[in-house]
């Protein structure tokens, strides 16, 4: 089974790294169950391992710290829920890919409970909302925002940090980096869409979709 825990206070990153490496250490061995956990934490930056120092445009606003899980810089703060996910991947297939397919489906189907339509875009990671509210981009295109960020990592096949959803983060927020090396496209949330969601919706949103996608009893 998995177990879902939801922290009411932030949450320090050190603080989740150490449970979140240790959890899936369990896992690992088969001493304890699959967890996903629901948190926000304090205003921070994070680098994943294909940041790049020179998107890094504020290194003095928040705390910034190095982590391991894939992608480039994130912001987390008050107001992004905040997915850990710590799932046995060897036991779900042992398919990379198509885990982090799982993981772009579950954020899609959650948002399409509040009517929003997310989309997934080649090279560039993350869940994105069409904007024709927007100006048209120079090439003609639809603006698109960025909504979620996906940035996993695996150890003995099993997956830990995540998933971040923008319910309703302060956006300027984001103004300190280049989010995942993107300059061309912005950032949204559930709220700045006009959709007045609170964080209990938004879990409710994703638990339900997360039923769809995955099973709560991986196969092995």
């Amino acid at each position: 089974m998995v177990e879902w825990i939801t922290s009411d206070s932030l949450v320090d990153y050190d603080e989740a790294v150490r449970f979140m490496e240790e959890r899936a250490s369990a896992i690992a061995a088969g001493t304890a169950e699959e967890c996903v956990w629901l948190l926000e934490h304090p205003p921070l930056y994070t680098a994943g391992t294909s940041a790049k120092i020179e998107d890094l445009t504020d290194p003095e606003r928040f705390p910034v710290y190095a982590t391991k899980r894939g992608g480039q810089y994130t912001y987390h703060g008050p107001g992004q829920r905040v997915v850990y996910v710590m799932l046995d991947v060897g036991k779900r297939g042992r398919d990379v890919r198509r885990f982090v397919n799982e993981l772009e489906t579950w954020v899609i189907k959650a948002l399409a409970e509040f009517n929003l339509t997310g989309h997934i875009r080649d090279g560039r990671v993350g869940v994105w909302i069409e904007r024709p509210d927007k100006p048209l981009r120079a090439d003609g295109s639809l603006c698109e925002d960025k909504i979620a960020a996906i940035g996993i990592r695996l150890r003995k096949w099993v997956s830990f940090h995540g998933i971040s959803l923008n319910v309703e983060p302060d956006l300027e927020h984001f103004t300190g980096i280049v989010p995942c090396g993107i300059q061309e496209h912005g950032v949204t949330s559930l709220v700045d869409m006009g959709l007045p969601v609170s964080m209990t919706d938004a879990d409710l949103a994703l638990r339900r979709a997360f039923a769809e996608v995955f099973s709560d009893h991986p196969a092995g």
